[in-house]
């Protein structure tokens, strides 16, 4: 059986949470899912490529415990904020079996695709570390910032409850924890260029890694669109958000409310 196909196993098996709530699928399923793929490929291929693949796996561990620990908290604790995201999110309710089997089948595949450079990496082996290295530093770089954006966003809205977050990395982007996401995703799409991927698992990397990188841009959006509706007479959030891009320092990206294609 092939790495790819076990992986996509075990994220089914993880991410059928999602048959308990909907929403799940896609969240706390997501988190478990990748943290159990990091836990498998060094337990089922050892290190016979050297230490860093178990590395790289590691920091896939790491972000799928932060990634679901955070959300289980956030479900427990924070009544108002799922509140508000009801009116944000479909929960599912009105949705076939059919329907939510589709959901799950094409989660579970994304996240075997998403974490698919690594998982390579382990079964083809290569004799060269360069890319895996800078890979495995991007991705530390991408779980410091998402982490960090989260930490700083509790504590500002802890002290301002009402008010939009623009302080710490909230200055240089809107959506840090976004950026934080797609640095962490980069760094394990390049791990695999070294791998001698053939070209259908070229094929299982180059989508995975579009396809995290499209959630990431269509949650930007989401967020927008009610940040925009909950701060619309809030001159300081119009100042704020036409001078601070959304997604990635520097690059003069203000808005993606208007791109209708980018539904996640």
């Amino acid at each position: 059986m092939s790495v790819f196909l076990m992986t996509f196993i075990i994220a089914l098996v993880f991410s059928a949470i999602g048959f308990k709530k909907y929403v799940w699928f896609i969240s706390i399923g997501y988190g478990l899912s990748v943290a159990a793929i990091g836990i498998f490929l060094p337990l089922y291929f050892g290190a016979e490529d050297g230490m860093l693949p178990v590395i790289a796996s590691i920091l896939l561990i790491l972000y799928g415990c932060r990634l679901s620990g955070y959300l289980i908290f956030r479900e427990v604790k924070k009544a108002s904020y799922n509140k508000k995201m009801k009116s944000e999110i479909k929960d599912g309710k009105d949705m076939s079996s059919i329907g939510k089997c589709g959901i799950w089948f094409s989660a579970a595949l994304l996240y075997a695709c998403e974490t698919s450079p690594i998982a390579f990496r382990f079964e083809n082996g290569s004799e060269t570390y360069g890319w895996l290295i800078a890979g495995m530093i991007i991705m530390a770089c991408g779980l410091v910032t998402e982490t960090t954006a989260d930490v700083q966003k509790s504590l500002a809205k802890k002290e301002k409850p009402n008010r939009f977050v623009d302080t710490g990395l909230y200055r240089l982007v809107r959506c840090p924890n976004y950026l934080g996401e797609m640095l962490f995703w980069t760094g394990v799409f390049i791990t695999g260029i070294e791998s001698n991927m053939g070209a259908w698992q070229w094929i299982a990397a180059i989508c995975g890694y579009l396809g995290i990188i499209y959630v990431m841009f269509g949650g930007a959006r989401r967020l927008e669109i009610r940040q925009d509706r909950e701060y619309k007479d809030d001159p300081e959030y119009w100042a704020y958000k036409n001078k601070t891009p959304i997604m990635i320092p520097f690059i003069p990206l203000y808005s993606v409310k208007e791109h209708k294609w980018l539904v996640a």
